[in-house]
């Protein structure tokens, strides 16, 4: 397909998604479905046309006067992918399948659109209703920190150590020009595409199906080193989900004592036994998801509990950004719930001078200090370490130990990482002993 046509399709899965409240991945599917002419490559462009407009939805609303799935499609294939009004005349007009010409009034907007006196959420493309959220949790940086979620991701792994080094992933990977993650030292990074280019698709890689490495974000990576985790001990991951952070944590204690996975919910932790046995993690018992006793024999024996708790995925936009279109107050006050609700579940299994691990995908205060206040007011026996305690008491080397102690990281409970601080998705880690 032509880049006329990509836009035409990308305005038609938009309106989709309009029309009908879906995910975008599911009208991306719709409209392959009822297209099958359209190559792999045709559909990643549409995807990625897609993706950047609901990235960039606000600002480019802001700049093209207009919030129309045919507005946010043209104004990301200019604004995003670089692409000036003249060339757009000439894509529009090399393919009959393209959108109608541009109108005066677009060519203008084009030309003259401006965020100079835009507010803060046109500027970082957040809902509107969260600006209040994210001026209490970025202090003055709330546009550039939402700017940072709007950007494309790059594609993170996480080596397992069980089976290799990071140097022989690097050297399997070599054709996709890996570097090392700044920040964890098991972490490789592959940078996205840009346009219509695809992102690397490391899982049909032979080094991936023999469990050499996982697709992890290094932020998540760093959570689950932030834990303190080591081998020999006795840790509990009540929120295991679909097992990222429990791999972590095995390749962590090198397969030496013992790593409980629970979840509460039946779907999200069925994939995790066949992860499982590709990675080589021999020290992992899964427990019976959803079922409320599966954990009572483990209270007051765990070295370490982790609570990786269901959240509104802020911190992940970069990733799923149609997902912050569809947030809402009612969704974070059902998440908040959820939080206070895994706490209380696993305070109990921590033992004397034990940790207690929270850690959400999120950048609002609301699901992060707020919650850990909540709980130590209700269970007194906990008390959250400083981020400079507990960051020193990991396994991670002394330059991200350093950077992780910097007080702007910290916030009054945890620590926060961020795109623009860190350079990972939104985490937030606060980990609290129990007296």
């Amino acid at each position: 397909m032509k880049h006329g046509g990509i836009v035409a399709a990308a305005i038609e899965v938009l309106a989709d998604i309009e029309t009908n409240h879906r995910p975008a991945s599911a009208a991306l599917t719709a409209w392959a479905v009822s297209h099958r002419f359209a190559g792999s490559g045709d559909r990643s462009a549409i995807g990625n046309l897609v993706f950047d407009a609901l990235r960039n939805r606000a600002s480019i609303a802001w700049r093209m006067g207009a919030d129309t799935p045919r507005a946010l499609a043209i104004g990301a294939y200019a604004q995003c992918w670089g692409v000036g009004i003249d060339r757009l005349d000439v894509a529009f007009a090399a393919d009959r399948h393209s959108p109608e010409p541009l109108t005066d009034a677009e060519k203008i907007a084009l030309r003259t659109g401006s965020l100079d006196d835009a507010p803060d959420w046109v500027k970082g493309d957040y809902p509107e209703w969260l600006d209040p959220a994210f001026a209490a949790a970025f202090d003055g940086q709330a546009a550039e920190e939402g700017a940072a979620l709007a950007i494309r991701a790059p594609v993170d792994l996480r080596t397992n150590t069980l089976k290799s080094t990071r140097d022989k992933v690097m050297k399997d990977l070599s054709r996709f020009e890996p570097a090392e993650t700044p920040l964890s030292p098991i972490g490789i990074r592959l940078q996205p595409g840009t346009g219509p280019g695809r992102s690397p698709n490391v899982q049909s890689e032979a080094a991936f199906r023999k469990g050499r490495f996982e697709v992890q974000d290094e932020g998540s990576q760093l959570a689950a080193y932030l834990t303190g985790a080591a081998p020999g001990q006795q840790v509990a991951d009540v929120c295991a989900g679909a097992g990222g952070k429990t791999l972590a944590l095995a390749a962590l204690t090198g397969n030496k004592g013992q790593i409980y996975a629970w979840d509460g919910d039946r779907h999200r932790l069925a994939g995790i036994h066949e992860r499982l046995q590709r990675a080589g993690a021999r020290n992992v018992q899964v427990r019976e998801a959803g079922k409320s006793d599966a954990l009572a024999d483990l209270a007051g024996k765990m070295d370490v509990v982790l609570v990786d708790a269901p959240c509104t995925g802020t911190g992940t936009w970069r990733r799923r950004p149609d997902a912050k279109w569809r947030v809402s107050e009612k969704a974070l006050e059902d998440r908040t719930a959820d939080q206070d609700a895994v706490l209380a579940l696993a305070a109990p299994l921590v033992k004397p001078g034990g940790r207690l691990v929270y850690v959400t995908c999120s950048v609002l205060p609301q699901e992060n200090d707020a919650r850990v206040a909540a709980f130590v007011a209700a269970e007194p026996a906990f008390a959250p370490l400083e981020p400079a305690v507990f960051v020193a008491a990991t396994l991670l080397p002394d330059e991200t130990k350093a950077r992780l102690a910097d007080p702007a990281l910290a916030t009054r409970h945890g620590l926060q990482l961020t795109p623009l601080r860190t350079g990972t998705d939104g985490f937030y880690v606060s980990v609290l002993e129990r007296r």
